[in-house]
């Protein structure tokens, strides 16, 4: 885990009050893995003679409940030029069930399989018997500029290891998990995670974001509502006016929310990345999750003719709505602040650098 400091503790003036661990997994019951491929640390990985730099992020909404639980759940693209199966049906049927990974543009394949393995394995006879089906949600991004993403090196034993890796507390940012090759505002970019504290009618609530970013060109960047990019345009990647990333984001609440107030809610993912100052690119995927672990429920295949479900009232929803908009700009600022520099795998030649924190402060002072 990086030893760096993150932007709430470097002095970055962030509204809201975030959870014990500012984490994804503040909220009861989350567990997150990651695994990285890097041939920095085994050359032997470099099968093409060319840098492999990635990884995968696993998120388990239940933990490692034994029987298959879903979570309601609402998606939403800002912009499509990306990937996350099951999106079709989290819209459709308002839930999800099993772990949600995240990696390269490449690697949903073998992602895919291994979550759909584990489901199997995990919930035995009652997956067996009952002839139930899994569609989990798997997302990517692309790491092609610090990664041979064509070499195809994720495998579903390295998703898998991800799951298995999975576990409450604090989460590695920067360079890690599916983050590891990824690039934001042409800095290192990477896995970000943040939380906000709710008070709702004297009972507390949490709002957790997890962030893959590799989105944002530099003049676009915005620290504290201060344009900072414009004034750190050293060791750029490149000089072209098309943003050319994605960036993942996946909202976690205990609050209890019906699958329209999570769609709502994982709009407003679109107005969190929008504070560091993207437009949300025509090349850039930006595509993103909410779900609620606030009402403990069967799978629709187990249950009766009934369902019941508690929701808040919509009147209550703006300090809902903040709680997100502040948690991912949070997550997207603690991947930038966590991340190392990388080597770029392919011309142009030269270093993908982590940003100058120190002089983040110093224009953020002035």
């Amino acid at each position: 885990m990086t030893t760096k400091p993150r932007a709430r503790a470097l002095g970055i003036p962030l509204p809201g009050t975030p959870g014990p661990l500012n984490a994804i997994t503040d909220v009861p019951g989350i567990e997150v893995g990651a695994v990285e491929l890097l041939s920095s640390a085994d050359p032997a990985l470099a099968t093409r003679g060319i840098q492999v730099q990635t990884g995968v992020t696993a998120i388990l909404p239940r933990g490692r409940e034994p029987d298959p639980k879903p979570v309601w759940a609402g998606q939403f693209s800002l912009n499509g030029n990306g990937e996350m199966t099951g999106a079709h049906w989290v819209r459709d049927g308002g839930w999800l069930s099993g772990p949600i990974l995240i990696s390269n543009s490449h690697a949903i394949g073998p992602c895919h399989t291994a979550a759909v393995r584990w489901m199997i394995e995990t919930y035995g006879a009652t997956w067996e018997d009952n002839h139930l089906w899994a569609m989990p949600v798997v997302a990517e991004t692309y790491d092609g500029l610090l990664n041979d993403i064509n070499g195809l090196h994720v495998t579903e034993a390295h998703a898998r290891a991800a799951i298995d890796a999975a576990a409450p507390g604090p989460v590695r940012e920067g360079n890690s998990g599916g983050g590891a090759g990824m690039v934001c505002y042409e800095f290192k970019g990477g896995t970000g995670t943040a939380s906000r504290q709710l008070d709702i009618d004297g009972q507390g609530f949490t709002m957790g974001a997890l962030v893959q970013a590799n989105h944002g060109l530099r003049p676009w960047l915005t620290v504290a509502g201060r344009r900072v990019g414009e004034e750190m345009p050293e060791d750029r990647i490149t000089d072209m006016l098309a943003e050319q990333g994605s960036i993942i984001v996946i909202l976690a609440t205990d609050l209890p929310l019906s699958p329209g107030q999570l769609e709502r809610l994982a709009r407003r993912a679109s107005i969190g990345i929008g504070r560091a100052g993207t437009p949300g690119g025509n090349n850039s995927g930006d595509i993103f999750l909410a779900f609620s672990t606030g009402n403990d429920m069967p799978l629709p295949q187990l249950s009766g003719p009934w369902r019941t479900m508690t929701c808040l009232n919509d009147e209550l929803l703006d300090p809902v709505y903040m709680a997100a908009v502040e948690a991912v700009d949070e997550a997207v600022l603690n991947a930038l602040c966590a991340a190392e520099d990388v080597p770029l795998a392919r011309p142009p030649v030269g270093t993908c650098r982590a940003m100058d924190t120190d002089r983040l402060m110093t224009l953020l002072a002035g």
